[in-house]
């Protein structure tokens, strides 16, 4: 069986956060992030762009 690296653009989220809190950058790590949506494309994910490394990425949470 052949497994997969997990995908960057995706970063998970504490469980039970608020979401007021800003998500960590997948790519670069930053906490300097912004929300764009508060839903993405399922009820639990949403939208933040991150202001370091101007990557766009979804939180699950």
């Amino acid at each position: 069986m052949r497994r997969s690296a997990p995908d960057p653009s995706v970063a998970a989220g504490a469980a039970g956060s608020g979401g007021d809190d800003p998500a960590e950058c997948p790519y670069c790590g930053s906490t300097d992030t912004e929300r764009e949506h508060p839903k993405g494309p399922g009820l639990c994910r949403s939208m933040h762009f991150c202001d370091d490394c101007g990557e766009p990425f979804e939180r699950f949470g």
